[in-house]
């Protein structure tokens, strides 16, 4: 008799009757707290597998997009210094700023009473650009070059006054960390692609230099209570993008394989026991990194990039941790069937710095940011790839400083008007919607609330934002909370 089996046996028999139902109590218990804590047949299913498709009833109509590009500026753009253009701001520069517009406002505790605090004109001038006339100013001329491809929404805003809540506000729909972000959301509902990359890729980039740099949590990418089969895959941005591509040594590829169809039986066995969707997870996980050795390399290698391409992108696109050269990456993920790729690029938090350091930011992103869009249009791949450009909230419409200390110039954190812009993926090109007041301190017309926008991302990818949800500790979460409407001004 096989001793293994003959021990079990021995056990079975010495085990009592009372210990038995103890231990059977035990999982029921178990099974009962599982589900309180949301724990669903849903839930297991849905992590089961490396080729998971997605719910069943979703798309809940026709999607305009298939894949998401979120080019995220870390730190908050200056929107009254790149997009929303205000000759009154610059007319009144160096002026205390209307106490009508602050009174009542929070702002961060760098500013505290934003009472007196004096105006702050745009740093370069601005100038209207296409056929739509958005402004742009001349710090991003790339991309005032593509201003008739975009949809600005000069309207934006939000509730948090700090860069990690409103972040994750933005990204989760709540400013605690622990909710889904959108890439992990969009990852549950509509599924895989392709089995051989993850479906949600992040990478992270920051200028050389800066000082103001910010910290790129694990929650901006993480799947909260879903399954952590949803949350991103962070790629590195030295060496190879992923860690241990190539097998050990003496180890070839079917003594790997035989290995994992071992592990994959075992993890089965646990699977099958205990219903966690978590050991489902790291079984669909091994087989992804088993694919990833083939297909990883063969994304990271540009050799097959034209040299009119790269000279797109601009000097930086063969630095791995560049943002030019994420964002060639991020064409290159989305045409390998890759569903969102989160880039994440930090250093716009200019307290100090906005007469030195903006520049830097500009030249960093403006160019490859540009060349992204144009390279997915001439590839047939906008029209259903979402990109999204912006960050976590705006800046001061006044000053933080010394107005007679132009190199230390600065502005605060501001969340009651920033911009951003979308092109492809079912947005009207050429569309300049919503605005601030004259000084850019108040969403004015057409406000978008952040749940809005998220409303409408989702809307885009064919998601109903209302009946997309997730049952966890009692009660049903979305993306946008109980909030949010779809902007259909918008939609091409």
């Amino acid at each position: 008799m096989n001793p293994s089996r003959h021990a079990r046996q021995t056990l079975w028999q010495a085990m009592s009757r009372r210990a038995f139902l103890g231990q059977a109590s035990t999982g029921l218990g178990a099974a009962s707290l599982a589900a309180l804590g949301g724990a669903s047949p849903t839930s297991v299913h849905a992590a089961e597998g490396a080729g998971y498709q997605g719910l069943p009833d979703i798309p809940h109509h026709a999607p305009r997009a298939k894949h998401v590009i979120y080019l995220f500026q870390n730190g908050a753009p200056t929107h009254v210094d790149l997009f929303d253009y205000k000759p009154e701001l610059a007319a009144h520069h160096g002026e205390p700023v209307p106490d009508s517009l602050v009174e009542g406002r929070r702002f961060s505790t760098m500013t505290g009473s934003a009472n007196g605090k004096l105006l702050l004109g745009p740093i370069e001038p601005f100038h209207q650009r296409g056929e739509s006339g958005a402004w742009v100013s001349e710090l991003m001329p790339y991309t005032a070059q593509i201003a008739d491809e975009l949809c600005f929404i000069r309207s934006m805003h939000t509730e948090a006054v700090n860069h990690a809540p409103a972040i994750s506000f933005l990204l989760s729909g709540a400013q605690i960390p622990g909710r889904p972000t959108f890439g992990a959301w969009t990852n549950y509902g509509l599924g895989h692609e392709t089995e051989s990359l993850p479906s949600f890729v992040v990478m992270t980039s920051v200028t050389k230099n800066t000082t103001c740099g910010q910290i790129f949590y694990d929650f901006y990418w993480g799947s909260g209570f879903l399954p952590s089969k949803f949350q991103g895959v962070k790629f590195r941005s030295s060496g190879q993008p992923v860690l241990y591509l190539e097998d050990p040594p003496g180890i070839d590829r079917q003594t790997r394989r035989a290995m994992l169809g071992d592990l994959e039986q075992l993890n089965s066995l646990k699977l099958e026991q205990h219903g966690d969707p978590e050991i489902a997870t790291r079984i669909a996980q091994y087989e992804m990194a088993y694919r990833m050795q083939t297909s990883v390399p063969d994304l990271a290698d540009l050799s097959d990039e034209s040299q009119e391409t790269l000279d797109m992108y601009g000097p930086d696109v063969t630095q791995p941790d560049s943002f030019a050269h994420h964002c060639l990456m991020a064409r290159r993920l989305v045409e390998r069937g890759v569903r969102f790729v989160q880039l994440m690029h930090a250093g716009w938090d200019q307290h100090r710095s906005l007469t030195t350091e903006l520049y830097s930011q500009c030249r960093d992103t403006d160019r490859a940011s540009a060349a992204l869009v144009l390279d997915l249009k001439r590839r047939g791949l906008l029209d259903d790839t979402l990109v999204i450009w912006g960050g976590e909230f705006g800046r001061t419409p006044f000053l933080q400083g010394d107005l007679n200390n132009r190199p230390q110039w600065g502005r605060d954190h501001h969340p009651y008007a920033f911009t951003v812009w979308m092109a492809g993926g079912g947005v009207k090109p050429g569309m300049n919607y919503g605005a601030s007041d004259e000084f850019g301190m108040v969403a004015t017309e057409n406000p978008v609330h952040v749940h809005d926008l998220q409303a409408t991302w989702m809307h885009l990818l064919g998601i109903d934002h209302e009946r997309l949800t997730y049952r966890f500790q009692g009660r049903n979460f979305r993306l946008t909370d109980i909030h949010g409407h779809v902007v259909h001004d918008i939609l091409a």
